[in-house]
């Protein structure tokens, strides 16, 4: 897929982030000056061709009382497809990728309760039979990242 101007000034204009109204799709759109429905089906045209990953809210999970960490596993090739799919049948687990390195799976695991990421590590663990290794955040840095295209 190619970027037209049109989707580059929708990328442009949703960077800086998105209304909090009963039409926002409207607000967006007639401040891009087009059409609401051409706004939504080039987001999803996006989406669906990989340029855009995800389109959605970043929530906080520290202000709103929950846990956050990041967390790596070594697991072998040949086991590597089966150790995701049960990384990746946790509920908790946000996502999930390979990296070229000794631990080769990293993953995110965000839950209601900071306590609770202890829990879902060691069940892991026992399903896996591979140690995780959970890196938690040690401070946070806000950066208002805006790549105009």
């Amino acid at each position: 897929m190619q970027l037209t101007d049109t989707d580059k000034l929708i990328i442009n204009q949703l960077q800086g982030g998105f209304p909090v109204h009963e039409q926002p799709w409207k607000i967006v759109s007639d401040q891009l000056n087009i059409d609401e429905n051409t706004l939504i089906d080039r987001i999803q045209q996006m989406i669906d061709a990989g340029i855009i990953s995800r389109f959605g809210p970043l929530y906080n999970a520290h202000k709103m009382g929950g846990g956050l960490t990041l967390a790596a596993l070594q697991a072998d090739d040949n086991r590597f497809n089966e150790i995701a799919d049960i990384v990746n049948s946790f509920d908790e687990v946000a996502h999930n990728y390979r990296r070229d390195h000794k631990l080769n799976m990293w993953f995110v695991i965000a839950t209601q309760r900071p306590e609770q990421i202890e829990k879902v590590i060691e069940k892991i663990e026992e399903l896996s039979q591979c140690t995780v290794y959970n890196m938690p955040k040690q401070a946070e840095y806000f950066l208002g990242l805006k790549l105009e295209l």
